[in-house]
């Protein structure tokens, strides 16, 4: 398959395994920042394939993942009325919230619908005028241009039945959130390719310098993650401390501007909530005051809500490196896909969803 098989070439991947091995004489921690590695890591055996000092541990960059709970609950709240059509993303609805979920919400009647754009969401708002539609905005940098432009074109058309309800968050402030955690034991970080492909990696410079950590940003096929390690393991070995660009084939320095200007234009900087890890500064998005009138929250009354989340879920000290899936207690037993006990078991960015499909009884080799 053209541009996929050079990227899972074998014999290469044995050629940067070995080169790593060469690279390596100590111990280090390296976080991947982005599900989607994770996901790579676990199914092409990535980790199996490394010296046994380097231990990569999961990073927060799920969006579903961490996604706060009082969201959950708002968008059951929603999509429980009447008149509401409540348009997703498949994998949010099974992520359980303090009582119920979405899929839960469409089983009891509500018009709960799967759609694979924002402007799909808006399509249908366009053919339901006499229905309020809200798109549940998830994501990180990366999807928000595209949920931006789904407000930008619903008020330049006119279209007032169509809102956002917002979960969007930032990489940049969880990465710091990790390297000032007092139990932090990340020495260098993958950063997400796809987020870097919009924002650029400008914004990763002043992190590295301040907490003197490599960061590399990093695609997602299995060569792409082994330069990545290889890259990362070579500053630290030669202490240096900079951000290089493994994703040469899709991230400029400054990234796609255009985008950047709509997320902008639309979206504010707010501090956010994230699921198992708390609240972090400056991590979120919300609709600036020109937009205020397609805020969900707003819309339904159903701002200002907090609630606890379950104590025996961990997916928060997962999300932060400091714990690994199978060594949850309730791993593959009390919390499976079926039967969740947090969103990183069904997310399918999840880490646990990850081990459980991949890995699901063995421990990191």
């Amino acid at each position: 398959m053209r541009f996929v098989d050079e990227y899972r070439d074998p014999e290469a991947a044995l050629r940067f395994s070995k080169l790593i091995a060469e690279a390596t004489t100590r111990p280090w921690t390296i976080m991947e920042v982005c599900g989607g590695q994770t996901h790579a890591i676990v199914k092409f055996g990535i980790d199996e394939l490394l010296p046994p000092y380097i231990t990569l541990v999961h990073g927060p960059g799920c969006p579903v993942c961490v996604t706060p709970i009082e969201l959950i609950d708002k968008a059951v709240e929603i999509a429980s009325q009447p008149g509401v059509v409540f348009c997703s993303f498949g994998d949010m609805l099974r992520v359980p919230g303090t009582e119920s979920d979405l899929f839960t919400a469409k089983a009891n009647g509500g018009d709960v619908r799967i759609v694979y754009s924002p402007l799909d969401a808006l399509r249908i708002a366009r053919e339901n005028p006499d229905r309020q539609v809200v798109f549940f905005a998830v994501g990180f940098e990366t999807t928000a241009p595209a949920n931006a432009m789904a407000v930008a074109q619903a008020r330049r058309s006119g279209v007032t039945n169509f809102s956002l309800l917002v979960s969007h968050v930032l990489v940049p402030p969880a990465i710091e959130a990790v390297l000032s955690s007092p139990g932090n034991r990340v020495q260098g970080f993958l950063a997400a390719g796809h987020v870097c492909t919009v924002m650029g990696f400008t914004e990763y410079e002043p992190l590295s310098e301040r907490y003197g950590v490599p960061i590399v940003v990093t695609g997602f096929e299995p060569l792409d993650i082994l330069q990545g390690v290889y890259l990362c393991v070579r500053q630290l070995e030669e202490g240096r401390a900079e951000v290089e660009n493994q994703y040469v084939r899709s991230v400029r320095r400054d990234g796609n501007r255009p985008a950047q200007e709509l997320i902008r234009d639309v979206f504010r900087v707010v501090r956010r909530q994230w699921r198992g890890i708390g609240e972090i500064p400056q991590s979120g998005l919300a609709l600036t005051e020109a937009y205020a009138d397609y805020d969900a929250e707003t819309r339904f009354g159903v701002a200002g809500t907090r609630v606890e989340e379950p104590s025996e879920c961990i997916s928060g000290l997962i999300l932060q490196g400091l714990r690994k899936p199978h060594e949850c207690p309730a791993f593959g037993t009390r919390c499976t896909p079926e039967k969740p006990l947090g969103a990183t078991m069904v997310s399918s960015e999840g880490a646990c969803a990850a081990y459980y499909r991949y890995r699901r009884s063995e421990e990191r080799p």
